[in-house]
C-alpha cells in the first residue's frame, strides 16, 4: 500500500484543517518546500499536495510552491484544489505534477471530467470527499445529493489513475479512519482506491492495508509525531 504524506498549503504555509473547516487551521510550517524535504528524509516516497486557497477560490494559487516541491524532492506529487479547466491541467502537468485530483468539477461537469480523463490517461484522479456517504464539493463547503459509491462506479470505467476517498467526518480529527467505508469503496470499483481522512495510528494503516486499499493519505498524525512515512510504509508492508 502506498503511503501519501499530505502537505496542505494555504497562504504559502503548510497547514492542517479539521474536517475541512478553514476556521480550524493549524500552521505546521512557514515553508512547505522545507517540510517536504523533511518528510523525504523521514521516508516519504510521494506527496499528496492540496492547494487550499485554490479549493476555495476555484483556481490554483500556490503553483510556484508545488512546482518547487516536485522539483526539489524529486518524488511523484499529486495536487488537488481549484483545478477547473484544461489550461490549468496543462500548466500543472508542465510544472512537474505527476497527477491531478479533480473533485467538485467531476460532480458538476461529468462530461468535461470524462474528456480530460481520456485526453490525459492515468493523470486524472477522482477526488471523492464524502459526508455520510454523500459527495461534498467546493472545499467541503457544500454537500450534494450524489452518492459517493455511485459516482465512483460511473467513472471507474474511464482511464483515471485512482480514486481518493475522503471521509470528512474523520479528517484531521485524529480519531481513526473509517475503514468500513473505505473498504466498501474498494470493493465497488476496479481502479486503485486511496483512503483519506482520520488515519491516526499505525493500526489504521494496518487495517486499511488488510482491507485491500491501494494507498492512504496521512496528514496530522505525521505532523504531531505519531508516525513517520517510513514507519507507516513498514506497517503496511507487514500487514499483507
Amino acid at each position: 500500500m502506498d503511503i501519501w504524506p499530505a502537505i496542505d498549503i494555504r497562504g504559502g504555509k503548510c497547514v492542517r484543517l479539521r474536517q475541512g473547516d478553514y476556521a480550524q487551521e493549524t500552521v505546521f510550517g512557514d515553508d512547505p518546500v522545507e517540510m517536504a524535504s523533511h518528510w523525504v528524509e523521514q521516508g516519504a516516497e510521494r506527496f499528496h499536495l492540496v492547494d487550499l486557497d485554490g479549493a476555495r477560490s476555484g483556481e490554483p494559487t500556490n503553483i510556484e510552491v508545488v512546482a518547487r516541491i516536485a522539483a526539489e524532492t524529486g518524488v511523484p506529487c499529486e495536487l488537488g484544489g481549484g483545478i477547473r479547466d484544461e489550461a490549468t491541467i496543462v500548466r500543472l502537468l508542465e510544472a512537474g505534477l505527476t497527477r491531478l485530483v479533480i473533485g467538485s468539477l467531476a460532480v458538476r461537469e461529468p462530461d468535461w471530467f470524462v474528456e480530460m480523463a481520456r485526453k490525459y490517461p492515468d493523470k486524472m484522479v477522482l477526488g471523492l470527499d464524502a459526508k455520510d456517504g454523500r459527495v461534498a464539493t467546493d472545499g467541503w463547503i457544500e454537500t450534494s445529493d450524489v452518492d459517493a459509491v455511485t459516482l465512483a462506479k460511473q467513472y471507474a470505467v474511464e482511464p483515471i489513475a485512482a480514486i481518493i476517498y475522503t471521509d470528512i467526518a474523520t479528517d484531521g480529527m485524529m480519531q481513526g479512519a473509517n475503514v468500513e467505508a473505505m473498504a466498501e469503496m474498494h470493493r465497488a470499483v476496479d481502479v486503485p482506491v486511496v483512503a483519506s481522512g482520520g488515519v491516526s495510528t499505525i493500526d489504521d494503516v494496518v487495517n486499511l492495508a488488510r482491507a485491500g486499499l491501494h494507498g492512504c493519505i496521512i496528514g496530522r498524525a505525521m505532523y504531531e509525531g505519531v508516525m513517520t512515512p517510513a514507519a507507516a510504509k513498514e506497517a503496511a508492508e507487514g500487514a499483507v
